[in-house]
């Protein structure tokens, strides 16, 4: 059994104070890792069925095989090794705008580390994935103006709570406009948020792409003893 709490790393980062740690969840008899941003809990390996349904959800009615994946917010890595998971992808770019996040992977201090840098089609990024939405070269620097089959994004905790307001464009029909360009014929474009399905936010995607849903997710947190529901929303070129 591991010691019950311990801060594994910590550094300053452009939006503010960034902590590992790891604790023992002694009611579940587990290890939980989290992130935090000062005092706000950023990410957790509490709870991460949302986090793998984006990939899978987004993923399951793409036919064919050596498909071609972002993943905007490399985390805890949950969302990512669920892409990988699928023997369909042939390749996988993982963005992520803290240095620090993909730093503590490459040391392996977190528990899906070493399976994700272990992949040869897995390939880590550092950069702001909606700055490079909007820009003519996309999403991978060594082929300027690549195309992907699919865009996962689990980055703001949802269209409306925002890590940085400037982020806010992305949301809307002129920014999401912007990343079909990224897109394949097809494509799919997929978001994970924090709250409940929000059809105006549905609506939005529907000017955007040819057809657009909302799933929601929903789990039981035994901690609480009641379920959460989480969204994924799905977009198709």
């Amino acid at each position: 059994m591991s010691r019950l709490f311990k801060e594994l790393a910590h550094r300053n980062t452009p939006i503010g104070e960034l902590s590992l740690r790891r604790r023992r969840e002694l009611t579940l008899d587990m290890d939980v890792y989290e992130i935090k941003l000062g005092e706000e809990f950023l990410m957790s390996s509490l709870f991460t069925v949302s986090e793998v349904a984006l990939a899978d959800l987004g993923l399951a009615d793409l036919e064919g095989g050596k498909l071609d994946v972002v993943v905007g917010g490399l985390g805890l890595g949950y969302t990512a090794d669920a892409v990988l998971k699928h023997d369909k992808v042939d390749s996988l770019i993982v963005i992520d705008f803290l240095e620090a996040v993909i730093d503590w992977h490459k040391e392996k201090l977190l528990p899906l580390s070493s399976r994700l840098l272990a992949d040869p089609r897995c390939r880590f990024l550092l950069g702001d994935f909606f700055r490079l939405a909007t820009s003519e070269q996309g999403y991978d620097p060594l082929n300027p103006g690549r195309r992907f089959d699919a865009i996962l994004v689990d980055i703001d905790h949802s269209p409306k709570f925002l890590l940085a307001p400037e982020n806010a464009a992305f949301y809307t029909q002129g920014g999401l406009t912007k990343l079909t360009a990224h897109l394949k014929p097809g494509g799919v474009f997929g978001l994970w948020s924090n709250d409940l399905p929000d059809e105006a936010f549905t609506e939005i995607l529907k000017t955007s792409f040819a057809r657009a849903k909302s799933t929601a997710v929903t789990f039981h947190n035994p901690l609480q003893n009641k379920d959460f529901t989480q969204t994924v929303y799905l977009a198709r070129t």
